[in-house]
């Protein structure tokens, strides 16, 4: 389990109003020059701008010039977004995660947003299992790795806002990577070591009842299970991001639409000529049925199709979907206070 703790937080209200190409509040857009390869999340984290917000401002600032899929183009120069006022170092509020690696580890608290919500993340297969498997310029893509990759990237989002996380997979020594190609390996463990049995069975109750231990705790909290997965399909069916939650559940089905929608508004303003085709719908699967908490099971896209492929490959594109999803999942919490 991860949880931020008992911080105190500070209020800085200022007001900052931008026009492009002039001053505002004494700061000007920066500008910067892409290099060959680079994606925006990588362009953003050296210049001490990562994180959603943003990844998000970013994309509004330079639409106009980026490329398919939201890539850079080499050469070509790009506005960052403001930085914040630097805090004091009595307001700096940060945790050190080794899940996440070396690159990632120190975790900036930004806010209460997720206060009280507990969430469980699955990484489907893993250990034994690779789950589904494709291949992309001579190297073998596997499922467990990407999904992997995007649970901790989402594990990491919730985090920041203070949610409490239960990262239920996890991999000694593979953090968040910036890799396009994941190496494959068989060494990721459930819950506290717990070794991954081969037998499907035995490795969904092993996640199930692991959850459920540990969603006891929380009785009365805001609870979200939220398991990904990349689906196998043959090469010509492209599909987009679509969730499954549990068929008499009214609750999961609100965080499956909430979800959804706030992924399709972002392609709809991102994307506008591309479409967005993933669904909602309602199916009895083991972990749906036997977790505790309100559940959505996740399918990230086709692992055989060469469009789909540049979602898992391109770490850029890793990077948003687990900012989106975060995006949803607080506004289901807001809404399930109201």
């Amino acid at each position: 389990m991860f949880q931020k703790g008992s911080f105190k937080f500070f209020l800085i209200i200022f007001l900052s109003i931008i026009l492009y190409g002039q001053k505002a509040d004494a700061q000007e857009y920066k500008k910067v020059k892409a290099r060959e390869g680079q994606g925006i999340y990588s362009l953003l984290r050296e210049n001490g701008l990562e994180g959603a917000d943003n990844f998000d401002k970013f994309v509004e600032l330079n639409k106009k010039n980026l490329g398919a899929d939201q890539q850079l183009l080499k050469g070509k120069s790009y506005l960052l977004p403001l930085k914040a006022p630097a805090k004091t170092e009595s307001e700096e509020e940060t945790g050190v995660f080794p899940i996440f690696g070396d690159t990632y580890e120190k975790v900036e608290f930004k806010d209460n947003q997720l206060k009280g919500a507990v969430f469980f993340i699955v990484a489907g297969h893993g250990g034994p299992d690779p789950g589904a498997m494709g291949k992309k310029d001579g190297h073998v893509l596997c499922e467990d790795e990407y999904a992997y990759d995007i649970s901790l990237r989402l594990a990491r989002n919730l985090l920041e806002h203070n949610a409490t996380v239960n990262i239920l997979i996890t991999d000694p020594n593979d953090g968040i990577r910036d890799d396009a190609y994941l190496k494959c390996d068989k060494d990721e463990y459930c819950g506290d070591k717990q070794v991954i049995p081969l037998n499907q069975t035995k490795r969904l109750k092993q996640r199930t009842s692991e959850i459920n231990r540990i969603s006891n705790k929380y009785r009365g909290s805001y609870q979200r299970m939220i398991e990904l997965h990349v689906d196998s399909r043959y090469a010509g069916q492209k599909i987009d991001i679509f969730f499954y939650h549990h068929p008499d559940s009214k609750p999961g089905l609100k965080f499956c639409n909430t979800l959804y929608n706030t992924i399709k508004a972002k392609y709809d303003k991102h994307q506008p000529a591309r479409g967005y085709y993933g669904t909602v719908e309602s199916r009895s699967l083991y972990m749906l049925n036997n977790s505790k908490p309100v559940g959505t099971y996740i399918e990230l896209g086709n692992i055989n199709h060469e469009l789909d492929q540049k979602r898992l490959v391109i770490v850029d594109n890793r990077q948003a979907v687990a900012n989106w999803l975060t995006l949803g999942i607080i506004k289901n919490f807001e809404n399930s206070k109201k």
